[in-house]
């Protein structure tokens, strides 16, 4: 996919089969701005209509510094009410589109991710880190609330009354911290020993049906602002609609005879 157009994003295949979407406004710190929104979206539409089959995703940001730092502040600044509104709905776009690819998406997270930052980074669909990232939703000390998802994903991912404290005091939160509450998964001392890792994980999904991984992710994101019961019961038509599947028909085929299953994603 040629992404020549863009200005502050870049996109590339690894081995292939996976993406790398890289924030490429080093200068900025990699913060969010409409054209970055924009662009972001742009590129996630293409991606969920396009017929390349990758199996995962890599989203960072370009630099050691930051993997967003946050909104565009200076932007920002002179918007009037409905300006936001559509600034926030943008944003929010852009997370639901993460959400909705169908295979697996890791957020790399190298220095910063504030504000709209985070909430990017909690889009995906687990966090790996470096030792020297800080998280946080600073909105508060100047004057805002989080607009891109803040308010909501970070208490499914960490808990109510902690993401409330991180929410209302607006404190940053280094990598160690981070990992003990549960927001980001695996950290590592550099930035290449993130991608590297990230890279590993993606391979080893990569072994499993996408077809199954995929509505696996589909099924945990439709189920999360459900209560149980209606959850399993989306669960259960999926268990039932995936016998249907080569995957499945191969999978358990190959499994009975002791040999290694080769996934179509159909």
């Amino acid at each position: 996919m040629s992404t020549n157009t863009f200005e502050t994003i870049t996109f590339e295949t690894l081995n292939s089969k996976f993406g790398v979407l890289t924030i490429n406004r080093e200068a900025k710190f990699n913060a969010l701005n409409s054209q970055v929104l924009m662009e972001l979206k742009e590129l996630l539409s293409d991606l969920s209509d396009n017929r390349e089959k990758l199996q995962g995703m890599i989203v960072t940001g370009a630099g050691e510094k930051a993997f967003i730092a946050g909104a565009d502040i200076a932007e920002m600044s002179s918007m009037e009410t409905d300006e936001a509104f559509d600034f926030a709905e943008l944003g929010q776009e852009v997370t639901l589109l993460f959400e909705a690819l169908p295979y697996p998406v890791i957020a790399c997270v190298n220095g910063f991710a504030l504000g709209g930052g985070c909430e990017m980074a909690m889009a995906c669909d687990f966090i790996y880190a470096t030792e020297n990232a800080v998280f946080g939703q600073p909105e508060v000390k100047l004057g805002l609330i989080p607009g891109f998802g803040g308010t909501q994903r970070l208490a499914k991912i960490i808990g109510r009354n902690k993401a409330k404290e991180l929410i209302y005091t607006g404190r940053n939160v280094k990598a160690a911290e981070a990992k003990e509450i549960g927001l980001v998964v695996k950290t590592f001392a550099t930035k290449d020993e993130l991608i590297a890792a990230a890279t590993a994980t993606l391979e080893e999904i990569s072994k499993n049906s996408p077809l199954a991984v995929g509505l696996s992710k589909f099924v945990m994101n439709e189920g999360n602002d459900l209560d149980v019961p209606a959850g399993l019961a989306i669960e259960a038509k999926h268990f039932g609609d995936i016998f249907s599947s080569y995957d499945m028909k191969e999978g358990t085929k190959a499994f009975v005879e002791k040999r290694v299953a080769e996934f179509k994603g159909e």
